[in-house]
């Protein structure tokens, strides 16, 4: 299949004809379900049958709110088999939150569960009690049903006499669909502001993560466990996608648990399982690693984090994986612009994000916009086919984030070396200025990580009187040990420069994580600045 000239739509007919007989969902959580791929396709051609039944028309949004389960992806797939463009919603939203997406996108149907994993997401719609004019209906995937809501059954059963001439309409709004529609609609966190919704072209999803699936190393029958959620580009783009594309079988987890994911690593006998580096640290620090066979593992994509060489060297000698790589996207990007490649060496991988793949560009740029040499952190811009359409219904923002020469501006400081390979050393944003001299978060962790008695550690700028502001770090502690914090902060000292080293270092349990496994940054920035202002004898 020419995937540099193919629509979503067009990938699910290919890969539920092309690997029929083949297993295209496993989904062993609770009210799970087993799928062939020829299974999946029926089921995906009767439900986009039956939104066509329900009067949805080409080009319509359609919400998704729910967890990793294979009712997800037969959603998911149908609303694009259909003609109509996804809207995932964030399953950490609550109420007003979700509203907020539903109204932005005038989404005329909503899919969710209730009950699932204790969450009523129907509930959290009511209480927040928003006005939401245009959303004709709420379809229940998955849990009671409460009134004025449609079960998953109801909406399947209006597809009857006439499901031939329904079909018939599915495959023509599938045909209709060009690689330049707009084929997802993706929130951003809205960490720094109300979420934006990204138009993302299916088209550029396909060009760009058969490269990802390719260096990754996908391959036809490969068990996929996907704990990266489904609404973010890395659950969907970088884990549906590829495996439509390869023939793998899609391994939903809905809640990251280290026990949990390891038993379904050793029992599924799970082949690839990329995720950021949290997760991989929190299975290299498990006490009881040894007592899991996972010997099945064999790809892993990473990235988002600072990466230690030694981690990559423990994963692939204690958790066994052949092929290691880092990447680095954002929902601006369809999810991917730079990869690493199966034959770097450990050193590349766990100091870069790859270079860029095939047909986008790169640029490192200072504050007035000229290109930087090889090894100056600038602000990277990237160019190319997968950059979005543009922020929905927000013209301003959008040429705030793309230059009229279609460079995007990710806000992310970035050093690139001679080879084109780019190490992302921050984002803008958390940076924090120590007496006037630049100091990146990333580089500290970087640095800290390396010292036996830390497991993980996240770095945050704090306001000081004197500096105006300084570094205070959050160290989750290696297994068995128990550091002192001032002993840390005496360490630091020694390995890297003044400025940079943290001037207080707190022990904890864990880091908060969002759902994608990213540090939330600002919520240890407000933590960092409630502990500051009291301090607590010895931390």
């Amino acid at each position: 299949m020419d995937l540099d000239h193919a629509t979503i739509p067009e990938l699910v007919a290919w890969s539920c004809q092309r690997f029929a007989s083949s297993d295209a969902v496993l989904d062993t959580q609770a009210g799970g379900r087993t799928l062939t791929y020829a299974e999946l396709g029926e089921a995906i051609d009767v439900t986009a049958a039956a939104l066509v039944a329900s009067g949805l028309e080409p080009g319509d949004p359609v919400a998704l709110w729910a967890p990793n389960t294979w009712e997800w992806v037969v959603a998911a797939l149908a609303i694009q088999r259909a003609g109509c463009v996804l809207v995932p919603v964030n399953t950490r939203f609550r109420g007003r939150e979700a509203a907020y997406v539903l109204r932005k996108s005038r989404a005329r149907l909503l899919f969710t569960v209730t009950g699932f994993l204790g969450v009523d997401y129907v509930a959290l719609l009511r209480e927040a009690g928003e006005e939401l004019a245009e959303l004709d209906e709420v379809v229940v995937l998955r849990g009671d049903v409460p009134e004025g809501c449609t079960s998953c059954e109801d909406l399947l059963a209006r597809v009857t006499g006439e499901a031939l001439d329904e079909g018939a309409e599915v495959r023509r709004r599938s045909a209709a669909v060009t690689p330049e529609d707009t084929s997802v609609i993706m929130f951003t966190s809205g960490t720094t502001g109300m979420p934006k919704g990204a138009m993302i072209r299916g088209g550029a999803i396909l060009r760009g993560f058969q490269w990802y699936a390719t260096f990754a190393g996908v391959r036809e029958g490969d068990r996929y466990l996907v704990v990266n959620p489904f609404f973010h580009a890395f659950g969907f783009n970088g884990g549906i996608i590829p495996c439509l594309m390869k023939g793998a079988t899609v391994l939903p987890l809905a809640v990251w648990e280290v026990d949990k994911a390891l038993q379904k690593i050793r029992d599924e006998r799970i082949t690839v399982f990329p995720g950021p580096p949290a997760l991989y640290q929190g299975m290299l620090n498990h006490a009881r690693l040894e007592d899991y066979d996972i010997s099945s593992l064999r790809s892993c994509v990473t990235g988002a984090a600072t990466i230690p060489e030694e981690m990559v060297v423990q994963m692939k000698q204690r958790l066994g994986f052949e092929t290691v790589i880092t990447a680095y996207g954002m929902t601006e990007t369809s999810g991917i612009a730079t990869i690493c490649r199966p034959e770097d060496d450990p050193v590349t991988i766990a100091t870069t994000s790859g270079r860029a793949i095939p047909g986008v560009e790169l640029r490192v740029v200072d504050g007035e916009g000229a290109d930087l040499g090889p090894g100056q952190p600038g602000e990277l811009l990237v160019r190319g086919y997968q950059i979005m359409a543009g922020y929905l219904d927000d013209p301003e923002q959008t040429a705030e984030a793309i230059d009229a020469n279609g460079w995007l501006h990710t806000g992310d400081v970035a050093v690139m070396d001679e080879r084109g390979y780019i190490d992302i050393t921050d984002r803008k944003k958390d940076m924090f200025i120590v007496g006037g001299f630049n100091a990146y978060p990333a580089e500290i962790e970087r640095m800290m990580i390396e010292h036996p008695n830390i497991g993980q550690v996240s770095v945050v700028g704090v306001p000081d009187e004197r500096l105006g502001e300084v570094g205070a770090a959050f160290v989750v502690p290696a297994p068995g040990e128990a550091p002192d914090p001032a002993e840390l902060i005496a360490w630091c000292r020694e390995h890297m420069a003044n400025y940079k080293v943290p001037r207080t270092v707190w022990l904890v349990d864990s880091l908060p994580l969002n759902p994608s496994g990213k540090v939330l940054k600002y919520e240890l920035r407000e933590r960092a600045v409630e502990l500051v202002a009291t301090p607590v004898p010895g931390g």
